[in-house]
C-alpha cells in the first residue's frame, strides 16, 4: 500500500498515485471494515473517474455488496442521500486538486465522515490483503440523486426565497455544474453562471472556490449583487462582493455565526473553527460574546466537535461551512443559498455586511514542496517557529503543519501588517525548503 488516508479520504496522482487495483483493494478493504450491504457511489467529472469507479465497484462487490452508480454527483448530495437511507457511501473526488489527482472519501452509514480508529482499521485491512469473504456483489445504476438533492435544498428555505438577487455562480467546472445553477433559479435568484461546462480536465483550472479571481471578475462586469464560488465537488463555497472583493470562509462563518444567535439557532453560542482561521475572526467573536472551539485542519475534525458538543455551526477559511442540524458534511451549495438569502432580508450589500461583521488580519500563507510528508513538522521545527513568534511582539500567530493531502509544508502567518508577515513567513519557508525540498 503506498496511499494513506489524509485529511480528507484517500488523495493522488490518479492511475499513477491512485491506481485502479489499488482502489479495488481499497473496496474490499472498506467493505470489511464499514458495516452495509448497500454502498452508494458517486464521482466528480474528472476523466479519470470511470475507470476508479469501476475499480471501487468491482472491490465493494467482490466483499459482497450492492453498488448503486450515482454517476457525477457533488458530494453533499452523495453524503445526504446515505443519510437519508442509512448506507455507507463512497466519493470519487479529489475536491480542489487539479485534474490529474483524484481520491476516495468514504462515508459511514448515515453519511458520516469516518473517524480516526476507522480509517486505520481500513489500512490495516488494506495492509493485511486479505481475500474477500462471501458471495459477489451486483452493480446498478440510479439516476436522479442530483435532482433529489436539489429538492431537500428546496425544503430548507421559503419559496422564491431568493426573488430579485441578481448572482453570478461559478460552479468550478466540477460535480455541481448541474445542481448549483437549478437550485439558485429554483428560489428565485437571476443567475449568470460561469465555468459549468465540464470536460473531465477543466475542474478548479483558474476558476472555483481555490481560484475566485475570474469570479470577482465576472460580479462586477455582470453587475450582480453576489458571486458564489463552489469547488470541484461542492462541499466548499467562497464569495464576491459587487465591488469584486472576495469574502472568505472566516467572513462567511461569522455572518453565519451572528445570524443564527440572532435566531437563537446556535447552541450554546458557541461556533467550531479550525487553526487556520484568521485571528481577526477570533477576535470579532470575542466582541459579540460567542465561544469559539478550536480543532486540527479538516473539516472532519470539525464535524467531530460538533458532534461532540452539540454545536451548530462550524466551518474553515477555505470554504466548508457545516450546519450540522442541515447536512452531514460541509455543502458549499446549502451555503451560498444561505449567504444570498442573508444578503437579500438585510438589504445591504454583502460588502457592508462582511466588514461589519469582522476584519481579518494580514495573513500570509507560504506552500513549500517538500520530498516527502512530515506530519511532526511543527515539533521538528520548534525553535525557529518560537523565534518567529517572538518577532511578532504578542501581535500575531505562527502556524507550520503538513498538508493532510499533498507533500506540502503550509506556513501561516499574521501580523499587523502584511509585510511583516511576508517576511516571517518567507523566513520559515526557506528553512523548511532548506531541510527537505
Amino acid at each position: 500500500m503506498t496511499l494513506k488516508f489524509g485529511t480528507d479520504g484517500v488523495r493522488g496522482v490518479a492511475l499513477v498515485e491512485l491506481t485502479t487495483s489499488f482502489t479495488t483493494s481499497l473496496g474490499i478493504a472498506a467493505a470489511r471494515v464499514i458495516p452495509g450491504e448497500r454502498w452508494l457511489l458517486g464521482r466528480d467529472p474528472r476523466e479519470s473517474g470511470a475507470a476508479l469507479e469501476a475499480a471501487l465497484a468491482e472491490g465493494l462487490c467482490a466483499h459482497g455488496a450492492t453498488v448503486e452508480l450515482l454517476g457525477v454527483v457533488p458530494t453533499p448530495a452523495l453524503a445526504f442521500l446515505a443519510a437519508r437511507e442509512g448506507c455507507p457511501a463512497a466519493m470519487i473526488t479529489a475536491s480542489h486538486n487539479r485534474f490529474t489527482d483524484n481520491g476516495v472519501k468514504l462515508f459511514a452509514p448515515g453519511g458520516q465522515k469516518l473517524p480516526d480508529d476507522v480509517e486505520e482499521q481500513i489500512e490495516a485491512a488494506l495492509a493485511d490483503g486479505a481475500p474477500p469473504v462471501g458471495p459477489s456483489g451486483s452493480v446498478v445504476t440510479r439516476a436522479g440523486a442530483v435532482d433529489d438533492y436539489v429538492r431537500r435544498l428546496e425544503t430548507l428555505f421559503p419559496a422564491k426565497a431568493l426573488a430579485g438577487v441578481r448572482l453570478t455562480l461559478d460552479c468550478a467546472n466540477g460535480a455541481m455544474s448541474e445542481a448549483a445553477p437549478v437550485a439558485f433559479e429554483r428560489l428565485g435568484a437571476d443567475v449568470t453562471v460561469i465555468h459549468a461546462s465540464p470536460d473531465g480536465r477543466n475542474i478548479n483550472e483558474g476558476c472555483g472556490a481555490t481560484a475566485p479571481g475570474s469570479l470577482a471578475t465576472a460580479v462586477v462586469a455582470d453587475a450582480s449583487e453576489i458571486g458564489i464560488a463552489l469547488d470541484g465537488d461542492g462541499d466548499r463555497v467562497i464569495a464576491a462582493d459587487h465591488l469584486g472583493r472576495i469574502v472568505d470562509g472566516d467572513h462567511l462563518l461569522a455572518l453565519e455565526a451572528v445570524r443564527m444567535r440572532d435566531a437563537g439557532d446556535l447552541a450554546d453560542d458557541t461556533v467550531v473553527v479550525t487553526v487556520m482561521s484568521n485571528l481577526g475572526l477570533r477576535l470579532a467573536m470575542q466582541r459579540v460574546g460567542i465561544e469559539v472551539v478550536e480543532t486540527a485542519v479538516g473539516d472532519r475534525y470539525v464535524l467531530e466537535a460538533l458532534r461532540e458538543g452539540g454545536y451548530t455551526l462550524g466551518g474553515e477559511q477555505s470554504g466548508h461551512l457545516i450546519f450540522p442540524r442541515l447536512a452531514t458534511t460541509g455543502d458549499g451549495l446549502l451555503a451560498g443559498l444561505r449567504l444570498a438569502q442573508l444578503v437579500r432580508d438585510a438589504g445591504r450589500p454583502l460588502s457592508e455586511l462582511a466588514a461589519e461583521v469582522m476584519t481579518a488580519l494580514p495573513q500570509v500563507l507560504v506552500n513549500v514542496k517538500v520530498a516527502e510528508r512530515h506530519p511532526d513538522v511543527a515539533e521538528e521545527l520548534g525553535a525557529e517557529i518560537a523565534a518567529a513568534e517572538s518577532s511578532l511582539n504578542g501581535e500575531g500567530r505562527v502556524l507550520v503543519r503538513a498538508s493532510g493531502t499533498e507533500p506540502l509544508v503550509r506556513v501561516m502567518v499574521e501580523a499587523l501588517t502584511a509585510e511583516q508577515a511576508q517576511q516571517v513567513a518567507d523566513d520559515l519557508a526557506a528553512v523548511v525548503q532548506e531541510r527537505w525540498a
